[in-house]
């Protein structure tokens, strides 16, 4: 029970640690995601892609943009496909 609550307090520790790094860093992470982006570090996803996932989502259009987009003209050809795709998980490691 004793261990328990010392790996709840360790964990809540390393947390608000993160978080203040974070808010130095001025990343615009809240506690809440912080806290999955590091529980699916140590389930072992690749740090680097999670970060190039959160970047990309962090610029992408809001709904009402999106929505706006799609029904504009389609441009075919000219948007360059992207080349880099970074697996969450190292060799293809899946977890449930």
């Amino acid at each position: 029970m004793e261990t328990e609550a010392a790996a709840a307090r360790q964990a809540k520790e390393s947390l608000e640690l993160a978080f203040q790094m974070s808010q130095i860093l001025d990343t615009g992470l809240d506690r809440h995601t912080l806290s999955l982006l590091m529980a699916l570090c140590d389930r072992g996803a690749n740090p680097e892609a999670l970060a190039a996932l959160v970047r990309e989502l962090s610029f992408a259009a809001p709904p009402a943009a999106a929505a706006a987009a799609a029904q504009a003209p389609v441009n075919n050809g000219t948007a360059a496909p992207t080349t880099t795709t970074a697996s969450l998980f190292p060799s293809g490691l899946r977890h449930p």
